[in-house]
């Protein structure tokens, strides 16, 4: 119900007959299988989002897999399981690999992780770029205390070091800005500027290189957060994909602008 209702969606957004359009029927529907998200109240648009993704990937794996089972009882050759693929994982899903070395005895074992979206440090309070928090995310990490990992050859937790890498780059990728944090035992919003560009963003420095060559990404879209955590306002800047023009989406106000004004403050989910 959900998907179907998005595609309705899709295909009213691309129609033209509207001024604007509404994702009521959408948001109801969505509303039914994730009831936290079927209020009025403020939520998360990266939680949001992530639910969207998979409530997507089930319905178009289920159809997919559906598909196959036709096609196989036709050809009169069924065979096998059914990889839990969609388009959704096609266009949004990556691999990251953690390397873990025990600091004791030197040990290295790989960790690989999928993500559909990566959730970004803010290094800075004031102003940074996009880089400077990529390689906050990617920067080799100890781990003591706490975080210690049961090593297999010393057979004993102990103190080790992190490093993760891409080792295979999604063809849209999606960065999490991680705007919210804990301030003195409250939870506060980081009002950082943080520059981002528009085209030639270069991953190469984080993927395993025989990824390099396809490592380079173009901003098609921004959602945009004012406000603070309790009470804000969500706005959207998207690039037509034909035109390659800039659109602000605020409500129903849908209005064009200049690429020099989406890069904003504001910034909270960055699509490249």
């Amino acid at each position: 119900q959900s998907a179907a209702a998005f595609g309705f969606l899709m295909s009213n957004m691309w129609l033209g007959e509207f001024d604007c359009v509404s994702p009521e029927v959408f948001h109801s529907a969505f509303g039914k299988r994730y009831p936290a998200f079927s209020k009025r109240t403020q939520q998360d648009a990266q939680e949001f989002l992530i639910c969207v993704l998979n409530e997507l990937h089930e319905a178009f794996k289920v159809r997919a897999l559906l598909c196959k089972r036709r096609c196989a009882t036709n050809a009169k050759a069924s065979r096998g399981s059914v990889s839990e693929t969609s388009i959704i994982t096609q266009l949004f899903e990556g691999q990251l690999s953690y390397e873990i070395t025990c600091l004791e005895c030197k040990t290295t074992t790989e960790r690989p992780e999928s993500f559909t979206v990566l959730s970004l440090p803010v290094p800075s309070k004031s102003a940074c770029s996009l880089q400077d928090c990529l390689k906050c995310f990617f920067a080799q990490d100890k781990l003591t205390s706490n975080n210690q990992i049961y090593c297999f050859g010393c057979g004993t937790k102990q103190d080790a070091i992190v490093k993760g890498i891409i080792t295979k780059a999604p063809q849209i990728i999606i960065f999490h800005l991680k705007r919210f944090e804990w301030q003195d035992k409250h939870k506060g919003k980081l009002l950082t500027d943080i520059c981002y560009p528009l085209s030639s963003l270069d991953l190469s420095p984080y993927t395993s290189p025989p990824f390099c060559k396809d490592a380079e990404y173009s901003l098609c879209a921004v959602v945009n957060h004012s406000g603070f955590l309790d009470d804000g306002h969500y706005t959207a800047f998207c690039k037509h994909s034909v035109t390659k023009n800039w659109y602000s989406f605020d409500d129903e106000q849908i209005t064009e602008i200049p690429n020099s004004s989406v890069q904003s403050d504001k910034a909270y989910l960055l699509f490249y």
